[in-house]
């Protein structure tokens, strides 16, 4: 969804456990009350900068408090599986904020449980998605993929030998920044609607799923 007044997102923000704001990196954002996590000492946003941060939180509140992380990219895999902890056991009246200009970067099952707003300004640019050139092509493949392909590209996708799990997951990490970056683009809803089927696809696969029924179930 695109949103034009950086005003709103305290307001949107209210409405959910999680929300992602996509907006310019230097855009200057004021949260009432909120707990503010960004990188400190390091490059990235630890573990423990959250763990302090939920420590604050009280178990029983009445009145709304907000989470404000930025930049979400930033945020070290501990913290990031930290934070989906409590997206799946979200407190009364908490909600996390998640500002970045890089959503892509977020994991997909950060990616499934919030809904994302774009500020209808921000720029973006295809060119800079960081993969090798056969895994774009690959999920390349998948975006553009009829029902009828995606038995083939099962098949395709788990010819190699080893490392396939990894390997189909990568592609599909690919495949979700790419139909965000498409839809930042062109504003077309047909990319925006795959991106559902690309995180469920991508969630079931990374736990253990059986890999050709989820690429032809989950993207159907």
């Amino acid at each position: 969804m695109f949103f034009e007044n950086l005003r709103e997102i305290e307001r949107i923000a209210s409405r959910a456990g999680c929300s992602i704001f996509v907006v310019p990196d230097e855009t200057k954002i004021e949260i009432k009350n909120a707990f503010i996590l960004k990188p400190e000492q390091k490059t990235t946003i630890t573990i423990d900068q959250v763990r302090e941060v939920l420590g604050r939180l009280t178990v029983k509140q009445t009145s709304q408090q907000f989470v404000v992380i930025r930049p979400a990219d930033k945020l070290g895999e501990e913290a990031e599986n930290a934070i989906l902890k409590n997206l799946e056991e979200p407190k009364d009246n908490v909600h996390f904020v998640l500002i970045t200009d890089k959503p892509s970067k977020l994991l997909p099952t950060i990616l499934s449980r919030a809904q994302m707003y774009i500020l209808k300004s921000t720029k973006t640019n295809i060119s800079e998605i960081s993969a090798n050139e056969k895994t774009k092509q690959m999920a390349k493949k998948i975006l553009a993929a009829k029902s009828s392909d995606l038995v083939n590209l099962a098949e395709e996708l788990t010819k190699k030998k080893d490392g396939v799990r990894e390997y189909v997951l990568d592609i599909l990490a690919v495949a979700i920044e790419m139909a965000y970056k498409s839809y930042f683009i062109t504003q077309k809803e047909a990319f925006l609607m795959k991106i559902p089927k690309l995180l469920m696809a991508y969630e079931n696969i990374n736990k253990n799923g059986h890999i050709k029924l989820h690429i032809v179930a989950d993207l159907l």
